[in-house]
């Protein structure tokens, strides 16, 4: 099966050859590999490169082992660089796999792997690709390390609308299927809903957690898994480590600690399995470091973690919204809007919510999500947040269902959830 993906294939094509090397980051399984050995690698035959001017390796894979120390890795491909007069493109799947756990661990410690890397931008005739499924593969001062000369290109699972082409069904069974099994590429070559949540089950169990308990050198994976399922029960909540931690004691889970969780709240973070969305004050224009909110990277993996129970589509269609803002490279935060009122003679102050406040450049939006607006009542709810910021950047209401765009009294936009997510252009509207 093809997916097209050419929102992220369209950015390589645009940074080729750019004399900087183009670290390819999301969560494992995404389709990092896909997107760079198949349909990159596709695009540069078709453009007349030779295959044997593509120097691929995959450095998950047992054939390339011994690869993974980056000495031998460096001789490898500069074995292959034959003529100073044709232009050679290498690929370095999962590069991670040639930091070892203390480069890792230790931002003073030197990362042999990035030496390597920019001794091929030496060479004129190279262009450089790297995927990494850890954003520390990206976070130890890379940037340094490449002296100015990295480029991080981060994908994502599927969002809908490259999901729903390649489902061969209608929207509406394609949103309920993508809310439940989530967009990782592999879900849709599986024969049926069994498969599927087996597929996701494993993943969590055998990939994931293995992953962060192996890299992080933690002794066991069960306080990580427990921290793993409370943030899916919880998505879109406010929260906090010490809240966190105050869960778990309540509910006689011993040994982690309030600096415990924050460090594995990081893992999940720089594993890419959850991204945070900080506390914005509007009004204030300032952050506020706690609490925050937290969102699963795919839904299927959140749902699979909580065995397929907790199927709630009010917090999932948050939680895709979320998804689909990051995807098209916005900068995301949780807005709060303080306001005061009388109440029977008394001052009150209360803090409202917006789910989220958007950067895109010199814009800024405001979105709510609303599963159903069925009255007035519930209207007045939603907007109640919106109608009190205080500037004149466009403000917006996502609904479930596939009711028309309009307008209302307080210039609000409400957009139904198809036509948010299948139109790119969906805030300008």
């Amino acid at each position: 099966m093809i997916i097209a993906r050419d929102h992220y294939l369209n950015r390589l094509i645009s940074h080729m050859n750019n004399g900087l090397i183009k670290v390819i980051t999301g969560i494992r399984r995404c389709g990092k590999s896909y997107l760079l050995f198949e349909l990159f690698n596709n695009y540069l035959i078709q453009s007349g490169v030779p295959e044997e001017n593509i120097i691929k390796i995959a450095l998950d894979d047992d054939e390339f082992e011994e690869y993974r120390d980056p000495k031998k890795l460096g001789r490898y491909i500069r074995e292959q660089i034959v003529d100073s007069n044709r232009q050679y493109f290498v690929f370095i799947d999962e590069a991670q796999f040639a930091i070892t756990k203390e480069e890792m661990k230790n931002p003073d410690v030197s990362v042999r792997l990035y030496g390597i890397l920019n001794s091929l931008l030496r060479k004129k005739n190279v262009d450089v690709y790297v995927t990494g499924s850890n954003s520390k593969f990206l976070s130890t001062d890379i940037m340094t390390e490449f002296r100015g000369r990295g480029d991080e290109i981060h994908i994502a699972p599927l969002s809908f609308s490259e999901y729903y082409p390649a489902s061969g069904k209608d929207k509406y069974d394609a949103w309920q299927d993508y809310l439940y099994m989530g967009g990782l590429p592999h879900i849709l070559a599986e024969p049926d809903r069994e498969s599927k949540e087996k597929y996701l089950e494993r993943l969590n169990r055998e990939i994931y957690l293995r992953d962060i308990c192996e890299r992080y050198g933690l002794r066991s994976g069960s306080g990580m898994e427990e921290l793993m399922k409370l943030l899916a029960s919880a998505i879109g909540s406010l929260t906090n480590p010490r809240k966190i931690s105050d869960t778990f004691v309540s509910s006689g889970q011993k040994g982690l600690s309030t600096p415990t969780i924050a460090g594995y709240l990081n893992f999940l973070q720089e594993s890419f399995i959850v991204e945070k969305a900080e506390r914005y004050d509007i009004k204030g224009r300032k952050y506020i470091s706690t609490p925050c909110k937290y969102y699963y990277t795919d839904l299927g993996l959140r749902n699979a973690l909580l065995n397929f129970r907790q199927y709630e589509e009010t917090h999932l269609m948050e939680n895709a919204i979320y998804n689909e803002l990051v995807f098209r490279g916005l900068s995301v935060d949780a807005g709060i809007v303080d306001t005061r009122a009388d109440v029977d003679g008394k001052r009150i102050h209360r803090q409202l919510e917006v789910d989220f406040a958007v950067n895109k450049g010199s814009q800024r939006y405001y979105i709510q999500s609303a599963f159903a607006i069925p009255n007035q009542e519930k209207m007045e709810q939603e907007q109640a947040s919106l109608i009190r910021i205080p500037d004149s950047f466009k403000k917006i209401i996502v609904t479930g269902g596939n009711a028309p765009i309009w307008r209302n009294d307080h210039g609000i936009m409400i957009i139904n959830i198809f036509d948010f997510l299948l139109n790119e252009e969906s805030l300008d509207l």
